[in-house]
């Protein structure tokens, strides 16, 4: 079976193409400012990306009429619980209309489709930004006015926890984790019996700080900070994403040159390291109320999971709740790719979008 994943980023498209679980490559497809300037808006771009992606399969002797799917990094769609859906028009429309908002990967199911049907294949989505699986309990924020809202990497969570329960001839859906993505922001779920019942907001503002995420700070300081008159408004969004954690304490968004640092004996990074991992323990430890502590196993993802030092750290504060392992970088190609070959096989529902 082949299948050809597509991630469309804001000046590039990813391309990757799999024989069943098999990598056969992966390219970067990257485009100038100048070849993007003509373009007044995202959706503008579609047939130019598509035809950049089919000259590059071209290129590598790929027949498109070989491919059995296409799946493309799932855009900005209403809430939806995780899985596998077929792109369906009803997809497309809310896509096209940006009605959540603009972003490249709202191309990935609209490419999808149009090189699906070129191939005769099929086309799919696999577990967008936008996976809402929250119980009621969790959006109450304590401010009827704000709710707490699911926005995390929802694909590379779902995809190590179906990846463990495969390993250990489990389901997803009976087992209990908690997994922590740990990148350039920081999201921890909670995964209950295969719905992420309760996650940090890890995009602008809950949860630990991150190398360029504040996560959430005192409300009532936040507060007297935004009308102090020393701030913009796009001042302060900078602070709580882009120029918050490692970047406000270090200079430095990169979490192996802190590590390097602390090997070096540098005691602000350690403290400041330190204080990330204390934070993500302390949040791995209050989903453990979430889940009435029952907990399998603790995941520890993301690119900064490949630091031993910072895991470290969070396992002797967590271990005492289960189990920890490790599962660092984050394929978002492969997690694609191998949901769609497992939903061919019957081992995963194919939903559609309503």
């Amino acid at each position: 079976m082949k299948i050809l994943a597509i991630n469309p980023g804001s000046t590039s498209n990813k391309i990757s193409l799999f024989e069943n679980l098999n990598e056969i490559f992966t390219k970067t497809l990257r485009h100038s400012v100048e070849e993007l300037a003509s373009f007044n808006s995202i959706m503008e771009q579609k047939d130019f990306r598509k035809k950049v992606i089919l000259d590059a399969l071209t290129e590598n002797n790929v027949d498109i009429k070989s491919l059995d799917a296409v799946v493309g990094r799932g855009g900005l769609l209403k809430p939806i619980e995780g899985g596998v859906y077929r792109v369906n028009d009803l997809m497309v429309k809310d896509l096209m209309a940006e009605k959540m908002g603009s972003h490249a990967s709202n191309l990935g199911a609209i490419l999808a489709l149009e090189i699906a049907k070129d191939a005769d294949a099929e086309s799919f989505i696999v577990d967008p930004v936008v996976v809402d699986e929250m119980a009621d309990l969790a959006r109450l924020s304590g401010v009827p006015e704000i709710n707490r809202i699911s926005i995390f990497h929802a694909l590379n969570q779902k995809a190590v926890a179906r990846r463990y329960a495969r390993e250990n001839n489990r389901k997803y859906e009976d087992m209990n984790f908690i997994i922590a993505h740990m990148g350039g922001g920081v999201t921890v779920g909670a995964h209950l019996k295969g719905k992420v019942v309760d996650v940090n907001n890890g995009l602008d503002g809950e949860g630990p700080f991150s190398p360029e995420r504040a996560g959430g700070v005192p409300s009532g300081q936040l507060a007297a900070l935004c009308f102090s008159g020393k701030y913009s408004h796009s001042d302060i969004k900078k602070k709580l994403k882009g120029n918050g954690g490692l970047v406000a304490y270090l200079g430095t968004n990169d979490a192996y040159e802190v590590e390097k640092r602390v090997e070096k004996g540098d005691e602000k990074a350690e403290l400041v390291y330190r204080a990330m991992a204390y934070q993500v323990s302390k949040e791995i430890g209050a989903l453990s109320t979430v889940l009435k502590g029952v907990v399998d196993v603790v995941i520890l993802t993301g690119g900064v999971a490949y630091d031993n030092i910072f895991c470290s750290w969070i396992e002797e504060r967590v271990s005492h709740i289960a189990k920890v392992i490790r599962y660092p970088g984050e394929d978002e190609m492969k997690a694609l790719s191998e949901s769609v070959f497992y939903a061919f096989n019957g081992e995963m529902t194919i939903k559609e979008y309503l």
